[in-house]
């Protein structure tokens, strides 16, 4: 059994992976200060609920909080008796990167890229809603060429509401699409602009790279809020809920 470990600024994901499907994902909140054994010890009462033995075959991680990892080594050096694989370049697995400097493309970027290519086409554009929302972008020879990062839906409501005083909060249950773009309160206005106004910048920017990719592209649509742009954004085609561990589950096979 592998586990693949999504480490993002926010949340951390960790899937299992049984040869044939994802039989568990579980999240937590991406904590610098926790130990590898109280990682531990919220995880195994996770294996034992869904019947599954305390045993992994391998382990793969892809992180974007560098405080987190000797914990995730630690884990599985300690609890599993693994030498946990960090994706850290596109060489290493198999994927060719055009970007500057090379090295410093996130290795969650690297996953989605690599998960996409096994399921589509290139080119492709993989639309990653979370803390910040990446633009991850293949082109049509399956080279990982860069893409774009804009603020999160979250992060910039956030900010929105601590500098305008008078505005209400909207929570994320709240961040829904209104039934018109002219909002006939304050709530609707935000949510027309904050949701309506989001997804036309994603459809926008897609538009762009395009363009600059030289024709048509299939675009997915990843991460926790992408279900719900997959149905507002025009251009997003298919929303995968696993693209990021489906790629590191290839990065696995492919890392020593």
């Amino acid at each position: 059994m592998l586990l693949a470990i999504d480490v993002g600024n926010t949340h951390s994901v960790f899937g299992l992976w049984d040869g044939l499907e994802w039989i568990a994902v579980w999240r937590h909140t991406t904590d610098p200060d926790m130990t590898e054994d109280e990682l531990a010890a919220w995880l195994r009462p996770l294996f034992e609920i869904n019947g599954l033995e305390w045993k992994l075959e391998d382990a793969v991680c892809a992180s974007v909080a560098p405080a987190v990892n000797e914990t995730l080594d630690r884990l599985c050096e300690r609890w599993f008796g693994l030498k946990l694989k960090f994706v850290r370049g596109g060489q290493s697995i198999g994927l060719e990167v055009d970007y500057h400097p090379v090295a410093s493309v996130g290795a969650d970027r690297l996953a989605n890229a690599l998960g996409a290519l096994q399921k589509y086409e290139p080119p492709l554009i993989v639309v990653d809603f979370g803390t910040g929302t990446n633009f991850d972008v293949v082109d049509a020879e399956s080279r990982y060429v860069g893409g774009a990062i804009m603020p999160g839906v979250l992060v910039g409501s956030e900010a929105l509401f601590r500098k305008a005083a008078k505005l209400p909060h909207v929570d994320r249950l709240s961040l829904v699409a209104p039934q018109s773009a002219i909002g006939k309160s304050t709530v609707e206005s935000l949510q027309s602009g904050i949701v309506l106004g989001y997804a036309a910048a994603i459809d926008g920017l897609v538009r762009r790279i395009r363009t600059e990719l030289g024709g048509d592209c299939r675009v997915i649509a990843t991460g926790g809020l992408g279900a719900m742009f997959h149905g507002l954004c025009e251009t997003i085609e298919a929303f995968e809920a696993t693209m990021t561990l489906d790629g590191l589950r290839v990065a696995a096979a492919r890392l020593v």
